[in-house]
């Protein structure tokens, strides 16, 4: 049996609605899926927590609350960022530990754990913490191609992760770019070593995803991430439907009510027609650029928005052709949050105003390691000229982060904004946006049908 796990309620409209979609809608939307038969409701994590408090004024914590009510049948599983849980940087472990415990008490059941760089020691304490508190911990491979990443190298880290004591392994294709044959070896070598469910998430970037799906089902995948149709397509995963009927009456069927899933879908279709005009229409092209240059659907959006901020739309080739020249300079990360914004960022500056004659911070610390090992080593006269005299942090980034947990509570609790653990960790998340939504300032952006 292959199941499926739907990601509407997450990265299928973090993928095309700029992650807007209001608590309100999903709420409405959980009981249907809820009667679907789904593995899992991907509802949390990822975007949508800074999102859903910097442009829609709602607490990602009701929110989890309230899916979990509306679906009490089917398991809700959120995307973790390993030390970076839903921020920007690496956090201590009591952070860590904290963040991952009250997120198990309000709702979660599944983490979904990755690190950017695929450095598992960046996974192994949030992995842990998930196993604490009695929930599924699934580690995740962030899949990408280049001349070091191999099917080979993927098991191994597979290996490390069934020795963390994960219950599953992910493939997270964030740019769409595995190839079927690729999908079919990697699942059945990972199948055959580490004997624990294995699922697949990918894109429709490149328009290959389908494809990929159909042979890691051959090859024995046990869960495959989907979008509903109206949310799916482009950017976002494969449709739901689609997959459920080619898995139909195979030794692979999903098990899916497809009664349950067509109400569903005409709740979806609505709900489509009324956030169209979030869509933009790069989103739901198929792009097979993103083969060469690796680069994911919201990273196409930030490099967009870099552009026309200066005005300088016209050296979009240009900079997509330079994305692949930075990750090659900085060790070949996989283009995921942060490292897609990092690489992504580099990649601008290099095309405006010459190949690293300015050098964001953010690159900086990636090249000394401050977000772990990179995948390649980097050639130290980069280094050199990139670090100007920094430290290099060759050990777990954050067994240099004293405890915050008490420092955090020390510094919000006077402000009066802290009513509860998760206020708490709304603030360490995110300090500026957190303050300002705790404190009634932020003013949700007007719906799209309001416009």
């Amino acid at each position: 049996m292959t199941k499926i796990t739907e990601t509407a309620l997450r990265d299928a409209h973090q993928s095309l609605f700029a992650t807007r979609m209001r608590t309100d809608d999903i709420i409405k939307a959980a009981p249907l899926l809820d009667k679907v038969g789904f593995q899992s409701l991907e509802a949390w994590g990822g975007a949508t927590f800074d999102a859903s408090l910097r442009f829609l004024a709602e607490d990602p914590w009701e929110r989890l609350r309230q899916v979990k009510k509306a679906a009490p049948n089917t398991p809700v599983q959120m995307l973790l960022r390993g030390q970076n849980l839903v921020g920007y940087r690496n956090y201590a472990d009591d952070v860590v530990d904290f963040f991952v415990s009250v997120a198990a008490k309000n709702g979660v059941d599944i983490f979904r754990v990755f690190d950017a760089l695929n450095d598992t020691r960046n996974m192994e304490r949030p992995l842990a913490a998930v196993k604490k508190a009695g929930k599924h911990a699934q580690g995740t491979i962030s899949y990408t191609t280049s001349p070091v990443h191999t099917t080979q190298k993927f098991v191994e880290m597979a290996k490390e992760l069934k020795d963390m004591d994960c219950d599953s392994i992910c493939i997270k294709d964030m740019a769409g770019v595995i190839m079927p044959a690729t999908a079919y070896e990697l699942i059945k070598a990972i199948k055959e070593t580490v004997g624990i469910p294995v699922q697949l998430h990918s894109h429709c970037t490149a328009g290959t995803a389908p494809m990929a799906y159909q042979a890691a089902a051959e090859a024995g995948v046990d869960v495959l991430d989907c979008a509903i149709s109206p949310l799916s397509g482009g950017t976002s995963q494969p449709p739901t439907e689609s997959m459920a009927y080619c898995l139909q009456g195979t030794k692979n069927d999903s098990g899916i009510d497809f009664k349950a899933l067509t109400e569903a879908t005409a709740f979806f279709k609505e709900l489509r027609q009324r956030y169209n005009p979030l869509i933009n229409v790069i989103s739901e092209q198929i792009d097979t650029r993103v083969l060469e240059y690796q680069v994911p659907g919201g990273m196409l959006s930030n490099l967009l928005s870099q552009l026309q901020a200066q005005n300088k739309l016209d050296k979009l080739e240009e900079v997509l052709a330079e994305v692949p020249k930075v990750r090659e300079d900085c060790g070949f990360p996989p283009l995921v949050t942060p490292t897609s914004q990092i690489v992504g960022v580099q990649a601008v500056f290099n095309v405006l105003m010459g190949r690293y004659k300015v050098v964001g911070n953010e690159t900086k610390n990636l090249v000394r390691g401050g977000y772990g090992q990179t995948p390649a080593p980097i050639d130290p006269e980069f280094q050199k000229s990139i670090l100007k005299g920094m430290d290099i942090i060759e050990g777990r980034p954050a067994d240099s982060i004293a405890p915050e947990l008490d420092k955090l509570r020390a510094e919000f609790e006077p402000t009066g904004l802290v009513k509860s653990d998760e206020d708490l960790l709304t603030l360490a998340m995110n300090p500026a946006v957190g303050k300002d939504f705790l404190s009634g300032k932020i003013k949700a952006e007007k719906a799209p049908w309001e416009e």
